[in-house]
């Protein structure tokens, strides 16, 4: 499902126009994006927690040339799922 897939989805699902839910969709995406930013978690019980991931720095190889290259260390966003998201995906 792409976005504007789930902007459809969600209008449908809420009963709204798909300018609300694609204005309600942004505002979610926002938020969440500006909440991890900060080093913040965004947990929604039932459904799951977005939270913020430290990698550590790491050597790894070009595919091409086979050389050795370093990995600076990064952040990353991180996903988990609740377990009623869980229980209705199995």
């Amino acid at each position: 499902m792409n976005k504007a897939e789930l902007i459809d989805a969600i209008a449908s699902e809420a009963k709204c126009t798909k300018a609300d839910a694609s204005r309600a969709l942004e505002a979610f995406m926002n938020v969440t994006s500006k909440t991890l930013k900060k080093g913040e978690r965004v947990a929604l019980v039932g459904f799951g927690t977005f939270s913020v991931a430290k990698r550590a720095a790491r050597n790894g190889r070009n595919p091409q040339t086979g050389k050795p290259i370093k990995i600076a260390a990064r952040k990353v966003a991180k996903f988990k799922a609740g377990s009623e998201l869980s229980a209705k995906i199995k």
